[in-house]
């Protein structure tokens, strides 16, 4: 079966096999895909290990339910999880996800990248790709960030994206300012009228995630 693609300055985006909710997005060096069984294991590690301490580490059952919501939202809500693989070597290397589980009161843009795959920019990539199909093919008219004040890394990358702080959003139910951090992706009109020397500033100094 022949998929149609189309071309934008971020990355190819492919339309859904018949039957499945989830598109194919190509970049220079990253394909977001539909998760595999597969993705589960190396998933449940990084939840299990410190590096998931600013999202929260899960047990192994409470991971599996996590998975299992970020794919579903695909069938409920048009948007969700895709797993990450590199081009080069066809590894599963993260997650870039669109979703919102029930106590979120926006869209969210979240990302993780495996140990192995940081330090090289691909969730800046992943995460602009999904950031720009979520606002273009999507058609979303808000896009949020929720991070933990503590994540500078995380935080560096959003600015890196163009968001800024939004005091005035809510955050998740239940969450405190203490813990969460709203970060408010513009539209791409929005970016246009803000982008400019300041921003690309921004860019040159943030953390390479």
């Amino acid at each position: 079966m022949t998929m149609h693609a189309t071309h934008t300055p971020t990355g190819r985006y492919f339309e859904p096999e018949q039957g499945s909710p989830i598109p194919r997005i190509e970049t220079e060096r990253l394909v977001l895909r539909a998760h595999l069984a597969s993705d589960f294991e190396p998933y449940a590690e990084f939840f299990a290990s410190d590096r998931a301490k600013y999202m929260g580490r899960l047990t192994r059952r409470q991971a599996w339910d996590s998975f299992c919501s970020d794919i579903a939202q695909w069938s409920l809500f048009g948007f969700g999880a895709w797993g990450l693989q590199d081009r080069a070597t066809g590894a599963f290397v993260g997650q870039v996800a669109v979703i919102q589980p029930d106590h979120f009161p926006e869209p969210e843009l979240g990302w993780f990248m495996l140990p192995e795959a940081e330090g090289r920019s691909l969730a800046f990539e992943a995460a602009r790709a999904a950031r720009d199909w979520a606002f273009g093919a999507r058609g979303l008219e808000t896009l949020v960030s929720y991070i933990d004040p503590a994540n500078a890394r995380s935080a560096a990358l959003a600015e890196r994206l163009g968001a800024l702080p939004d005091a005035a959003a809510k955050r998740p139910e239940g969450e405190s300012e203490e813990e969460t951090r709203v970060w408010r992706h513009p539209a791409p009109v929005d970016r246009a009228t803000t982008a400019g020397p300041a921003h690309s500033r921004i860019a040159e100094r943030s953390a390479d995630v």
